[in-house]
């Protein structure tokens, strides 16, 4: 609801601008080159993400999907010890990891949400420091493949849409490691 009220501004905000300063016809046009170029780069991202939808597809029916997966099962018993306890907890866990490691974001998010009901059961209304771990790491999450990002950087002409792959890399790892400092720092503080 605010963001309407926000959006609902700031039309109204450059229409009474543009009115005062005399460029309706410039703020019309604007408005309609934005609209188009939106398009555009949305048909664009369809194409990229049906892409790497059918690539993870062929990696879940060759069975990779799940090998990817079980490397990942022992770390998150260790940082989930809870969580893991229940099979298919740790498998939505497992798989979350995996998507968001390959940067599928939107993959991910259905494994992150079943992996989080099932955290949540028996928390009443209060999240675990598990769930709120479980929300920084997919917050932050390391990504060897930023997909999303490169179909972007493709989509608006880039040449090499993945020579962004060292920086990502780096990034993404401070970002996971400084959020778990602050997950287990949290946790310890409100323990206390």
């Amino acid at each position: 609801m605010a963001m309407t009220w926000v959006w609902t501004g700031m039309v109204a905000l450059s229409l009474l601008f543009g009115a005062w300063t005399g460029n309706l016809a410039a703020l019309g046009g604007a408005a309609f080159e934005g609209a188009r170029a939106a398009v555009e780069l949305c048909v664009s991202m369809a194409g990229v993400m049906c892409l790497w939808t059918g690539v993870m597809e062929v990696m879940r029916q060759s069975g990779m999907t799940e090998k990817l997966a079980q490397a990942f099962r022992p770390l998150l018993r260790r940082l989930l010890p809870r969580a893991a306890r229940d099979a298919e907890t740790l498998a939505a866990l497992s798989a979350n990891l995996s998507a968001n490691l390959l940067g599928l974001g939107n993959a991910s998010t259905p494994l992150g949400i079943r992996a989080a009901r099932a955290m949540a059961r028996g928390c009443e209304g209060v999240a675990s420091d598990e769930l709120c771990l479980l929300v920084v790491l997919n917050s932050a999450s390391i990504q060897l493949l930023p997909t999303t990002v490169a179909g972007v950087r493709a989509a608006l002409g880039s040449k090499a849409p993945f020579d962004i792959l060292p920086a990502v890399w780096l990034a993404s790892a401070l970002s996971v490691a400084a959020g778990l400092g602050a997950a287990k720092l949290l946790a310890r503080v409100w323990r206390d």
